[in-house]
C-alpha cells in the first residue's frame, strides 16, 4: 500500500458535490487520510508534496452503487430461494485487475452485490478500492416473488419473538429450557439477517426493473414493517417515482440501457432526470466492469437526457450513492474532515476527454498517469528481455517449446509475433 504523504493540490477547479458547488482557483490539502483544508493560497506543510492543478478539475472519487467487481467465483447462490446468510465479504478478490482499472477511471469505492438469481440473494460488501490491500482491509463495513418475501419475513418475525422470549429468561430458566426437547431456539443465520432488516440494522438493495415488481415489494415492505433502502436498476422508476418517494426509497439506475431483455422494453434515458426532479435521491450504477470505469461519462448523459446541471450529474456518482450506502458522513464530497477520496481530472470530469491524472483513496495515491506509464514501460522492457533470451536460446540449439504442451505451444506462437516486431 502507498503511504499517506500529505498532498497539497494547488489552484484547481474543485467540484465539491456540496452546496458550495464549484470553487475556482482553489487549493485542497490532504493529510493523514482526510481532507483537512480547502481554500486559496494554502501553505505547504513540512514534508508534504505539491501538485499543480492549474487548468484541471478536482472531484470526489466516484462511488459505484452496483458492482460485481472483485468477487472470486460466481455471484449467485442458487441453492434455494432465500440465502440471506451468505456474504460477498467472504469472497472479495483483492487481486482482481479490475480494481486497478476502476481506479484509472476515478472510482474509489463500490458496493459488491450478489446477482439476481434468487429472491433474497445475500449480504453485499462495501469496499474501498485499496489496490494491494488484503481483502479484509478493503471493506468499509460489513436482496422474486411476493410470497417468498412474505414467508421469509414472517418466519423472521416469529424467530425474533422466540429469541427475544428466550433471552429474557434468567440463566437458571435458560438452563432448564435446554433440558427440554425444543426448549432452546435454534440460532438461524438466515433469519438473523432478515431480523436485522426489520430493525434497520441492515439495508435492502433490490434488483428491480418493471413497475409491477416495484409496487409488489413496496406493498410487502409496508405490510411487514420494513423499508427498501434502494431500488437498483429501477428502469421503470419514472412510472412510480411518487410511490418510491413516499416510501423513502433511493433509486440507482443505468443511464441509457434498454432493449436487451423483456423487462427493459419500457426503459428510457430520461429515467434518472425524471426521478431526480420528483425528489428522489438518484445514482447511476454500472453493473459492469467496463462501464464502471466510465461512470463519469454515464452520469454526463443526464445533462443531455433530462437537462440536469453539471453539478447534479456529478452527484449521481459521488454524494448520492454515498447517501444510499450510508457513507455520506465520510465520503462522496469534498469537505473538510471527510476521507481524502478524490480525483484530479485533466478536464471537466463530465467530458469524454477527461482522464484521471491522480486518484487518491484515504489520501494515498492509488493511481497516476505518470506511474502507470512507468509500469507499462517496465512491462514492455521485461517482455523484450524474455524474447531476447528465447531467441538466444534458440540460436544455441535449445528447444523453445514442448510438442506435448499446448500452453507452451501457444506461448511460442505469441512470441513469434514479438520476434517479428523486434526484427523491425
Amino acid at each position: 500500500m502507498p503511504d499517506q504523504q500529505a498532498t497539497l493540490i494547488k489552484n484547481t477547479t474543485v467540484w465539491t458535490s456540496e452546496a458550495a458547488g464549484k470553487l475556482e482557483n482553489t487549493d485542497v490539502l490532504l493529510e493523514k487520510g482526510k481532507i483537512t483544508k480547502i481554500g486559496k493560497s494554502l501553505g505547504l506543510p513540512k514534508g508534504a508534496r505539491s501538485i499543480d492543478g492549474t487548468g484541471k478539475h478536482l472531484a470526489p472519487g466516484i462511488i459505484d452503487e452496483h458492482s460485481h467487481l472483485a468477487i472470486s467465483g460466481g455471484v449467485n447462490e442458487g441453492t434455494q430461494a432465500v440465502t440471506s446468510e451468505v456474504r460477498i465479504g467472504d469472497v472479495v478478490d483483492n487481486e482482481d485487475v479490475g480494481i486497478y482499472r476502476d481506479l484509472a477511471g476515478g472510482v474509489v469505492a463500490a458496493q459488491l452485490l450478489h446477482g439476481s438469481a434468487n429472491p433474497i440473494g445475500g449480504q453485499s460488501a462495501l469496499v474501498k478500492l485499496r489496490w494491494g490491500a488484503a481483502p479484509e482491509d478493503m471493506k468499509i463495513a460489513g436482496m422474486g416473488t411476493e410470497q417468498v418475501f412474505v414467508d421469509a419475513f414472517t418466519r423472521a418475525k416469529e424467530y425474533e419473538r422466540e429469541m427475544g422470549a428466550y433471552n429474557k429468561l434468567s440463566k437458571s430458566q435458560q438452563k432448564a429450557a435446554e433440558a427440554l426437547p425444543g426448549g432452546t431456539p435454534r440460532r438461524d443465520l438466515e433469519l438473523d439477517a432478515l431480523v436485522e432488516i426489520l430493525n434497520r440494522q441492515r439495508f435492502i438493495t433490490c434488483h428491480s426493473y418493471v413497475q409491477s415488481e416495484i409496487n409488489m415489494l413496496l406493498g410487502v415492505a409496508d405490510r411487514m414493517g420494513f423499508k427498501v433502502n434502494t431500488f437498483t436498476h429501477i428502469l421503470e422508476g419514472y412510472k412510480v417515482a411518487d410511490k418510491m418517494k413516499a416510501h423513502g426509497a433511493n433509486a440507482s439506475t443505468f443511464s441509457d440501457w434498454w432493449a436487451y431483455k423483456n423487462e427493459v422494453k419500457d426503459a428510457i434515458p430520461y429515467n434518472a432526470a425524471i426521478m431526480t426532479r420528483a425528489g428522489l435521491n438518484v445514482a447511476i450504477n454500472s453493473d459492469d466492469a467496463e462501464m464502471s470505469r466510465r461512470l463519469n461519462q454515464e452520469a454526463a448523459k443526464t445533462v443531455k437526457y433530462g437537462g440536469l446541471t453539471e453539478d447534479e450529474a456529478l452527484r449521481l456518482v459521488t454524494i448520492n450513492p454515498a447517501k444510499m450506502l450510508h457513507l455520506d458522513a465520510h465520503m462522496g464530497s469534498i469537505k473538510e474532515g471527510k476521507d481524502a477520496d478524490v480525483v484530479l481530472w485533466t478536464d471537466n470530469p463530465l467530458s469524454i476527454y477527461a482522464r484521471p491524472e491522480y486518484t487518491f483513496v484515504d489520501g494515498r495515491e492509488m493511481f497516476s498517469l505518470t506511474a502507470d506509464a512507468g509500469l507499462r514501460a517496465d512491462i514492455q522492457k521485461e517482455r523484450q528481455r524474455l524474447v531476447q533470451a528465447m531467441l538466444a536460446a534458440k540460436k544455441g540449439g535449445a528447444p523453445t517449446q514442448s510438442a506435448s504442451s499446448k500452453a507452451q505451444g501457444q506461448w511460442h506462437c505469441d512470441t513469434l509475433g514479438e520476434e517479428k516486431e523486434l526484427a523491425k
